[in-house]
């Protein structure tokens, strides 16, 4: 699929979504004393199992266990592509990547290519958020007060449609993903606080983008968390990154106390979610020469649950019950439900559901399938996304399928190379490490599955057989 569905549908999709907005705003503005405040907190590079509410035996989350006590929690939630960036614009606008078209972190280095050229280049990828609706700009078009803090891609929080921002951005200040916005977290929540009491003075609702460097690298936290992960036998890589997960926990217990003193934990919807899993590398584990990351083979970038899984919580106390959900969730569920708990029209055609009214009532949400994609860390044409394509995914019920596509050379590769290149059939509900390929005792499941996981995007290129 080539480029003409952006150049073409896009703007048309684009035009009728705005047109909506605008005329919801006005209806949306005169029901603000009931619209509720919205902290989306998003964790980065953190492996769905490691927090205490989801079992893990030694990393302590004591903050996010209360949340996710008094919040529909699904265990069983998705990101749909395992990769920072293309992970975090879909969840800012609600599309897989293949739709929004920023399906890698940068584009491919070329040698060719002038330092001016390759910076054209990026700036081109980041122009892709001028041309979708995004989640900030849906809100602050319904007289939300929108916030940016930490992890940001897209240039200047301007472009992403918040009302305010720490991430100057490329190209105005050369960062990449982020600069002053990338200190939150590590240094305090102070910025947020005080975007919390201006909006309470104005009487204005607010939402806030909470997407620290946390746990994510580099993995120094303070020492007084540090000791209590550094055991005998325990890889210091491992201690850190321990230690980093509980560090992450405070800075959101941080938040959740700020809005219980200030009195707007009744009329927050709080939602968190992770943009892709993460396996600390270890020596102990004897990967071998060349690998250089600190995520180890089937997490990060990868399809497998050690990549693509995360819990989903939302918790908006009165409206929404604390339940364990059994059900599948993905994180292009948030847009709509998040747009939807603040009265604001949605875009016609997402992927996602608006999970609100099954939230509410506690009805069972009718959904037995999610999907997504991989790609390339480097994108090999803006143009063209499939040309970064490296894996696909579905669950459907109990069953996940993966289907993989030969991967682009780039710095990245490596990572790829290490997957099997058949088809992959597991029963992840009794085998969440993905130890048993199936797929040849069930060729009628992988064939429906294939077919229904291609009727979302049909590419050009077949998978391996």
């Amino acid at each position: 699929m080539k480029s003409r569905w952006i150049s073409v549908c896009l703007p048309v999709w684009l035009c009728c979504c705005w047109f909506s907005g605008s005329a919801n705003a006005e209806e949306s503005q005169a029901g603000s004393a009931s619209r509720p405040n919205v902290l989306l907190i998003l964790s980065d590079d953190q492996a769905w199992t490691d927090y205490g509410f989801m079992g893990h035996p030694t990393i302590r989350t004591p903050h996010l266990d209360r949340l996710a006590g008094s919040a529909a929690l699904f265990r069983r939630g998705y990101t749909p592509t395992p990769l920072c960036r293309p992970s975090l614009m879909s969840i800012l606008t609600g599309r897989y990547a293949h739709e929004h078209g920023v399906v890698g972190n940068d584009p491919r280095p070329d040698k060719s290519l002038s330092d001016q050229d390759y910076a054209a280049l990026r700036e081109q990828l980041i122009s892709r958020v001028d041309r979708v609706p995004t989640l900030p700009r849906l809100l602050s078009s319904a007289g939300y007060a929108c916030l940016q803090t930490g992890k940001w891609w897209e240039g200047s929080w301007k472009r992403g449609g918040f009302t305010a921002g720490m991430t100057r951005g490329f190209p105005e200040q050369g960062g990449r993903h982020g600069d002053d916005g990338l200190k939150i977290g590590r240094q305090g929540v102070t910025p947020i606080l005080e975007f919390m009491d201006r909006s309470v003075a104005g009487k204005q609702p607010f939402f806030i983008w909470y997407a620290p460097m946390l746990p994510h690298t580099p993995h120094n936290p303070p020492a007084r968390l540090l000791q209590k992960y550094e055991q005998p036998g325990v890889a210091p890589e491992l201690a850190k990154y321990h230690a980093m997960c509980e560090w992450f926990d405070e800075t959101c217990g941080e938040l959740l106390t700020a809005l219980d003193a200030r009195g707007l934990t009744e009329n927050t919807l709080v939602v968190y979610v992770t943009d892709n899993g993460w396996i600390q590398a270890t020596s102990q584990m004897r990967l071998g020469p060349g690998w250089t990351h600190g995520f180890a083979p089937r997490s990060k970038q990868s399809v497998y649950e050690g990549g693509v899984r995360t819990p989903v919580m939302f918790r908006w106390p009165g409206r929404i019950p604390a339940a364990d959900r059994p059900e599948l969730a993905t994180t292009l569920d948030v847009l709509p439900t998040v747009l939807a708990a603040a009265g604001v029209a949605a875009p016609e055609g997402l992927p996602g559901l608006n999970l609100l009214p099954a939230l509410t009532s506690g009805g069972k949400l009718e959904r037995d399938w999610v999907s997504g994609e991989g790609y390339s860390h480097d994108i090999a044409d803006l143009s063209d996304p499939e040309s970064s394509l490296v894996t696909r995914w579905c669950i459907e019920g109990e069953w996940k399928l993966i289907l993989t596509w030969e991967p682009p050379q780039d710095r990245y590769a490596f990572v790829h190379s290490l997957n099997e290149r058949r088809p992959q059939l597991y029963r992840v509900t009794e085998d969440p490490a993905e130890q048993v390929n199936l797929a040849s005792q069930h060729p009628e499941l992988v064939s429906r599955l294939r077919e229904r996981l291609q009727r979302e995007w049909t590419v050009v290129r077949r998978p391996i057989e």
